[in-house]
């Protein structure tokens, strides 16, 4: 049986640190900055960190293949 491809749409999106955390960026944060705060737009510009167990599992299985 051959080897699965990386979904390479989830390989851009996401990233995993070497302690096994995955990051990916801030929703809402490309355009339309001007009606939103500083604060709220330094925020955004972090990664931040997936949290759900369900979705780790799943976006480690696309990459990691």
């Amino acid at each position: 049986m051959p080897k699965m491809k990386t979904k390479k749409i989830v390989a851009k999106r996401f990233r995993i640190t070497k302690n096994g955390k995955i990051l990916h960026r801030t929703q809402g944060a490309r355009h339309i900055r001007r009606k939103k705060s500083k604060s709220r737009q330094r925020r955004q510009d972090k990664m931040r960190q997936v949290t759900n167990t369900r979705y780790k599992n799943t976006i480690k299985r696309f990459i990691s293949t």
